[in-house]
């Protein structure tokens, strides 16, 4: 798949909203990619992961891992791709840790996937679990790259679609500035929000 094949894919389920927007990062945007709307459509699901598979199908994956809530769908689709086992981490007490019955065995070869990465901060926190837990890191991987390829997780990142969407610190942003209302359409709460 192209980049405008993948693009028209985002835009077709409505997943690419335009807006103010509160990410989970704490930063604000006036676009958002929401890919739960792209997995509402199984046949979406199934063309955007066994893309991204393909950047992985070499590394004899034994368990593929994603944040809840965004990388439940992508780690469970990605797994039937490429024959392994899915799990999820969550977080508990602002701590990211596998919960109900999930484990990761010593040297087991992890895959690390995220549906939308901007600042990486849960990828960080479900890297670190793995590490914690003696599992072998081989890769992240997500659907789109909001950091226009600035995240360095310290193993191969692959992200089917890189975009340059502008974030903006609180305390700095243009739509506030604005009076637009801001809208926070992400899964995790941020200061109340």
């Amino acid at each position: 798949m192209n980049k405008e094949q993948i693009v028209k894919i985002f835009e077709e389920s409505g997943a690419l909203t335009v807006g103010h927007f509160l990410l989970t990062s704490g930063r604000h945007s006036s676009k958002y990619i929401q890919c739960a709307k792209v997995f509402q459509y199984p046949k979406y699901a199934q063309q955007l992961t066994k893309e991204l598979s393909l950047a992985f199908e070499d590394d004899k994956v034994d368990i593929v891992i994603g944040p809840a809530v965004g990388g439940i769908i992508l780690a469970y689709e990605m797994a039937r791709c490429l024959n392994a086992k899915s799990i999820f981490s969550e977080r508990e007490n602002g701590i990211m840790q596998l919960r109900r019955g999930f484990s990761i065995h010593k040297n087991s070869k992890v895959l690390v996937v995220e549906d939308v990465v901007t600042t990486g901060g849960s990828v960080k926190e479900v890297i670190d679990l793995v590490n914690s837990l003696e599992g072998e890191v081989v890769g992240v991987g997500a659907l789109v790259d909001r950091s226009n390829g600035n995240i360095d997780f310290g193993v191969r990142f692959h992200s089917l679609l890189t975009l340059d969407i502008k974030s903006y610190d609180p305390d700095s942003c243009p739509l506030c500035e604005k009076n637009i209302p801001i809208i926070k359409p992400g899964s995790r709460k941020i200061n109340g929000v």
